[in-house]
């Protein structure tokens, strides 16, 4: 056998066996990027609430707005400004809807800051914290033209009976209320609502006069 021959035998046997090593290693393994899961793409989530009040009451929050701690809002950093979600205690089943109108909060473990009248609403204002359940209604919407508008809401609420009484005691003074049907997958709510308007202001006159019954009353605008 020349040497060149023995060489070229060599060489092949040396790929060949670089082959069959290559097939017997496994090949890589492809982890999936993660998904992007921005505020706007959550739907349910389950977390501990508190509540916030003295000490804030009448200053700016995140959108601009003054604080009101009787109205019914909250500060999360989970869901965008402006979104609506409902609140449900696990532990009562008490529900409320609130509008995200502020940051935070920023304790660790907790995952929403409920207002004051939210909270005393959903009973927790003695304990301070509550386990609950959030769910995503909405997240702010406008119309064409880039104008939202806006809406008086006196309560969502799981009993249609319940609903609907509000609903009359408020028609009596006002020829907008309706109700508006809510299925969040598993529950129904049922909102009282007035409206539209087409300013905040509009629709603030309208929430001052509503409070005087002692109702939740929120302003949402979509």
């Amino acid at each position: 056998m020349t040497m060149w021959r023995w060489l070229g035998l060599a060489m092949a046997a040396g790929v060949i066996a670089a082959a069959g090593c290559a097939s017997q290693q496994p090949s890589p393994s492809v982890t999936p990027a993660p998904v992007a899961s921005g505020p706007g793409s959550i739907r349910s989530i389950f977390g501990t609430a508190s509540w916030y009040g003295p000490g804030f009451n009448g200053r700016p929050t995140a959108t601009g707005e003054i604080y009101d701690q009787d109205q019914m809002t909250a500060a999360s950093s989970i869901f965008p400004l402006g979104s609506r979600v409902i609140v449900t205690d696990l532990g009562s089943g008490r529900a409320v809807e609130v509008r995200i109108n502020d940051r935070g909060p920023f304790r660790k473990g907790r995952k929403i800051d409920l207002s004051y009248g939210a909270a005393r609403a959903l009973g927790m204002v003695g304990p301070g914290t509550a386990l609950v359940r959030m769910d995503l209604v909405s997240t702010p919407e406008f119309d064409p033209a880039g104008e939202p508008q806006y809406f008086v809401q006196a309560g969502s609420y799981a009993d249609q009976g319940n609903a609907e009484n509000i609903r009359v005691r408020l028609a009596a003074y006002y020829s907008d209320v309706r109700l508006s049907e809510l299925d969040t997958g598993g529950r129904r709510y049922y909102r009282v609502r007035m409206g539209g308007f087409a300013t905040r202001e509009q629709a603030q006159a309208r929430a001052v006069q509503t409070a005087r019954f002692g109702l939740p009353v929120i302003i949402i605008s979509e």
